[in-house]
């Protein structure tokens, strides 16, 4: 199959990320740039598709139950990193092209990092940022690692990063309640703004998820006890009735197409209507996909009420357990805050 490969300089792809940054840029411009993007955005699909079948052997070794997944980062979520960094450049963002694992408990986290700290890993690690160890003081707990690519056989792309992002299935849980009531509150929680409750609730929540796994605590919650920090969730929780709120999502969303394991997936979830549209592509037909992502993209900037992302994490199930915030599905969440308020109520 044809791998879209580069078709642009990297001088090219900074200088139309610095069109795509400038919000007074003008629209010929603008399109230009969207095609510079699309191009240097796609080149990441062999990278992180021969990526992941590496990743794949090493759980079969430590989780057997991880989940995997890989996607292309949204444009929406590549401007907004371009114009948050002014000395940001396009062709130096280091997770255009993403994988996730997800894993039972902290211990294979740690296995499945070491793994990687070997001879006869080819792609080094450039970058490794543990949100576990050092959690951010919004509460998100993480490892990442940035991987730069290096092959002898498909040398077009080396010098590419990629991300991986480690998490275990608590962290995983706290993740995806953040990006479900970032998008129905319009806010940007992900990114630490918005109203300051919401950001409060999932602080102090990300703070319990830490003592629950005997992890460093979350900065601000730090001279807290367990009981402390869940009768704080207990409070929090009942001034937004955040969990009634999660529940009513999830029940309405339903996904209106069959999905088969293999290829690439685009998820559009309809926030507004509550509907959920997958198409599905093969490998190698990578570039239609590409052009139905930015299509779908084009579509929420003009005011429809969607978020798209392209994905590849196999069957129905696996794909609703890598991001089930496409499908307004909190329901880990929900069961281990219930778990917290009852322990707090009943101490």
């Amino acid at each position: 199959m044809a791998w879209p490969t580069p078709q642009f300089t990297k001088g090219e792809t900074n200088r139309a990320g610095k069109v795509l940054a400038d919000p007074l840029s003008t629209t010929e411009d603008l399109d230009k740039a969207h095609e510079v993007l699309g191009n240097w955005r796609a080149c990441h699909g062999y990278p992180i598709d021969t990526f992941q079948a590496t990743l794949r052997n090493k759980l079969a070794k430590i989780d057997k139950r991880a989940i995997v997944a890989q996607r292309l980062k949204r444009t929406p979520s590549i401007v907004s990193k371009l114009r948050r960094f002014d000395t940001m450049m396009l062709a130096r963002m280091q997770d255009i092209g993403g994988l996730r694992a997800v894993v039972s408990n902290l211990d294979q986290v740690r296995l499945l990092r070491d793994s990687y700290n070997t001879k006869r890993c080819t792609h080094p690690i450039i970058k490794e940022t543990d949100y576990i160890a050092n959690p951010k003081k919004d509460g998100y707990r993480s490892l990442h690692l940035v991987f730069q690519y290096r092959s002898e056989v498909a040398v077009e792309y080396n010098g590419l990063a990629l991300e991986l992002q480690i998490r275990t299935q608590l962290q995983h849980a706290w993740a995806t309640a953040v990006e479900i009531m970032s998008t129905f509150l319009n806010q940007a929680l992900k990114s630490d703004k918005g109203d300051s409750q919401w950001l409060k609730f999932f602080e102090v929540t990300g703070a319990a998820f830490a003592h629950i796994e005997e992890s460093a605590k979350v900065p601000g919650y730090d001279t807290l006890t367990k009981s402390e920090t869940f009768r704080e969730v207990m409070l929090a929780e009942s001034q937004l009735k955040v969990l009634d709120k999660l529940k009513a999502f999830r029940t309405v969303v339903k996904h209106t197409t069959k999905v088969k394991s293999g290829g690439y997936h685009l998820i559009v979830l309809n926030y507004v209507n509550k509907n959920v549209l997958i198409w599905q592509f093969p490998l190698k037909d990578l570039k239609t996909a590409v052009n139905e992502y930015a299509a779908a993209e084009a579509r929420a900037k003009q005011g429809e009420p969607i978020e798209a992302v392209l994905v590849s994490a196999g069957p129905i199930d696996l794909l609703r357990k890598a991001y089930p915030n496409y499908f307004l599905d909190s329901d880990d969440f929900v069961k281990q805050v219930e778990s917290i308020i009852r322990s707090a109520s009943n101490g």
